[in-house]
């Protein structure tokens, strides 16, 4: 019997339990088992959370939020931590966790991440493991693929933030800042900006001027404007200034943890502007929920890739959305850089154009 697994990696997000339920229903039709790796490739190292799932354990969840397998944004294999003399210490664990997948008999391993998660796969790839991957991020940030599956529903998630926060923004007459994620990518704050009409829109591909942002409220208050709303994502920063970074990277975090712009964007404007100002940060709500139609639609279908490619044997590729059609694409191509918003792109020249600031 063919045995592939599945992993997910990095931050959760709506359309993981689509694309688990899409590969396991896709292989147990070939006659194939399916694998679930807990935890990401942490869960190699621990062999009670490596169990075998069937269509029982898929059934219902393709509404459900986040991942049945577990998830874990800490977990590389080549940087593992461990607690040593009081001390947080990363030591390279890969062989380990490829003695596990030879041990089960693996035919092919499907993972399921963004940028980081997928630059490990690759590196397990290159010491010869058979992987396909399936791109995952609602930053919307990776490269070769139209689309990652989560953005959708995390964009609604916003858009309708920004639906609420205009009506009390609009009775009590005040700037209303929400923050929202990304990372080093705008395109959630960008198109929810659009879609919700936001006065002022802040991304990490423009860094911002905060007296033209005030002078832009300012005016619109003499058009008899008497509320502003301000979208500004977590990695965006100041002209001549620097991200606000909650936790640089080192020890247990893989990875900078950003977030703080909102409220120091609040404390700019509140030495020029008079209006009130508040902020809401969005966070963690973007991640959860259940995921929108685009999102079970997209992860179902890249499910179904993953496993055609293994049948394939097309190892290294990964599962990708081009115009309409589902096809695939290297991963190495994938995460050689991050997918940016171009600055002087049709999208940020459409926003401009309907009359929303961008800090420039």
């Amino acid at each position: 019997m063919t045995r592939i697994a599945i992993l997910t990696g990095g931050g959760d997000c709506p359309g993981l339990n689509a694309v688990i339920r899409g590969v396991v229903r896709a292989a147990v039709g070939r006659g194939w088992e399916v694998v679930g790796i807990e935890d990401g490739f942490d869960g190699f190292l621990h062999p009670e959370k490596c169990r075998v799932i069937g269509l029982e354990e898929v059934r219902g969840i393709l509404p459900r939020g986040g991942t049945i397998l577990g998830t874990t944004n800490r977990g590389s294999p080549f940087a593992f931590p461990i607690l040593r003399e009081g001390k947080v210490e990363l030591i390279d664990v890969s062989d380990e966790v490829i003695s596990r997948i030879d041990l089960l008999g693996i035919s092919g391993l499907i993972v399921v991440g963004g940028d980081g998660t997928l630059k490990i796969a690759l590196e397990l790839m290159r010491r010869g493991v058979p992987i396909v991957g399936v791109p995952k991020t609602i930053d919307n940030d990776l490269l070769e693929t139209d689309v990652t599956f989560g953005y959708n529903t995390a964009l609604e998630t916003a858009t309708d933030a920004l639906d609420k926060l205009h009506s009390t923004a609009e009775s009590h007459h005040r700037v209303m800042v929400l923050e929202v994620m990304g990372r080093y990518a705008g395109w959630i704050a960008l198109e929810s900006g659009i879609a919700g009409g936001a006065d002022v829109i802040l991304i990490p591909e423009i860094p911002y001027d905060i007296e033209r942002v005030a002078a832009a409220i300012v005016e619109r208050g003499r058009r008899g404007g008497r509320f502003s709303l301000i979208v500004a994502a977590e990695g965006a920063y100041p002209k001549g200034g620097d991200r606000v970074v909650l936790q640089a990277a080192g020890g247990k975090c893989v990875v900078e943890r950003l977030g703080g712009v909102g409220e120091k964007i609040s404390r700019e404007l509140g030495s020029v502007l008079e209006m009130e100002i508040r902020v809401t940060v969005l966070g963690h709500l973007q991640r959860g929920g259940s995921p929108s139609t685009f999102d079970r639609c997209l992860g179902s279908r890249f499910g179904v890739q993953a496993v055609e490619l293994i049948e394939a044997g097309a190892f290294g590729e990964m599962a990708c959305l081009k115009g309409r059609k589902i096809t695939s694409v290297p991963i190495e191509a994938a995460v050689k850089n991050l997918n940016l918003i171009d600055p002087a792109g049709e999208m940020v020249r459409h926003a401009e154009a309907l009359g929303i600031m961008l800090g420039r």
